[in-house]
């Protein structure tokens, strides 16, 4: 059955409700990108890394420790995480008086794990993003913690939605949106939201080819899971889809399309050239896709790309950005 998410008067409430915590972030033209495609596209940007805890996921987050009855705040949350939403949901833990243990790969970036234990999480660690999963049941299961989804569920498309009307508040008159997937919590409530205020805007999601489970699932018409992550943008590696997200983007994505890993670090390595951008692979994916397998197809159009997070050192960032004219 296909989801009819939020409305947005429902996503106005929950934006409404975020006020002092979650920053409203730009949105900025973006000339070199243009200057690159040379075909007419006007190009612009949401620079949601500029986010607090560096990245959308603050909003989801936050959006759903708000909702938690006393004795569930009391009891705290758990979440599963390469990072980001780990991040988050120490942020919101924070904001909301409560505590946060968190499940975290171990391959995990050791940024990403000091940021979670400064905003006052437990980080456990775990072999792999499935493994994961099972660790957090069992921590939900004995201690009574409320499990704070990365991705799926009412309360995310809430938050997320909030970033979807901001958008169209910022920038009203785009044509094309430009959004990176990964469990597809992000595609799904910021399309849910776009499409009520402008069914015109083709919106476009794009996933790594080592980390497609949206893809395989827009494919099969059900959510599908992947056997392990193969790409650098660790935050786009969920390793499947689920019922409400996938629903929600299925019936509000006009597209998908696949980005390799070559292509995320040259567009790392553009943003940073050209635009004096240092993000993760993940947020580079937009740029990626806009650069290569769209840019014949949206020419001449009035194209926003989603910026999804910035989460990332320094040591990680110089080994994975390929520099424009690189071999």
């Amino acid at each position: 059955m296909t989801q009819s998410g939020p409305n947005i008067e429902e996503i106005r409430v929950s934006r409404g409700r975020l006020n002092g915590e979650i920053e409203r972030t730009p949105v900025i033209r973006c000339s070199a990108i243009e200057a690159r495609l040379a075909n007419g596209t006007e190009v612009h940007a949401k620079l949601e890394f500029l986010q607090r805890t560096g990245t959308f996921k603050a909003r989801g987050a936050l959006a759903t420790i708000q909702r938690l009855d006393p004795g569930s705040l009391r009891r705290g949350v758990t979440a599963v995480s390469a990072g980001n939403h780990a991040i988050a949901t120490a942020f919101a833990a924070r904001v909301m008086g409560t505590s946060a243990k968190v499940v975290m790969v171990s391959s995990a970036n050791p940024s990403r794990i000091e940021a979670c234990k400064a905003f006052g999480a437990d980080v456990v660690l775990a072999d792999d993003v499935h493994t994961a999963f099972d660790v957090a049941k069992r921590i939900q299961d004995e201690e009574g913690r409320f499990f704070v989804h990365p991705f799926e569920g009412p309360s995310i498309a809430l938050g997320t939605g909030g970033l979807g009307l901001e958008m169209c508040e910022q920038l009203p008159d785009f044509e094309a949106l430009v959004v990176p997937v990964g469990g597809g919590g992000l595609i799904a409530g910021v399309a849910n939201a776009v499409k009520r205020l402008r069914r015109d805007v083709e919106i476009i999601g794009v996933e790594p080819d080592g980390a497609d489970s949206m893809h395989r699932s827009f494919a099969s018409g059900k959510p599908e899971a992947i056997d392990k992550v193969r790409s650098i943008a660790d935050s786009l590696g969920a390793p499947y889809a689920l019922p409400y997200s996938f629903e929600l983007a299925r019936a509000n994505v006009d597209r998908l399309v696949l980005v390799s890993d070559r292509q995320l670090r040259r567009a790392m390595g553009f943003l940073f050239s050209h635009m004096k951008i240092a993000v993760e692979p993940a947020c580079a994916a937009s740029t990626a896709a806009l650069l290569d397998p769209l840019q014949n197809s949206l020419q001449g159009k009035r194209v926003l790309l989603l910026m999804c997070g910035s989460n990332i050192d320094w040591a990680t960032f110089s080994k994975q950005l390929v520099v424009e004219n690189a071999d």
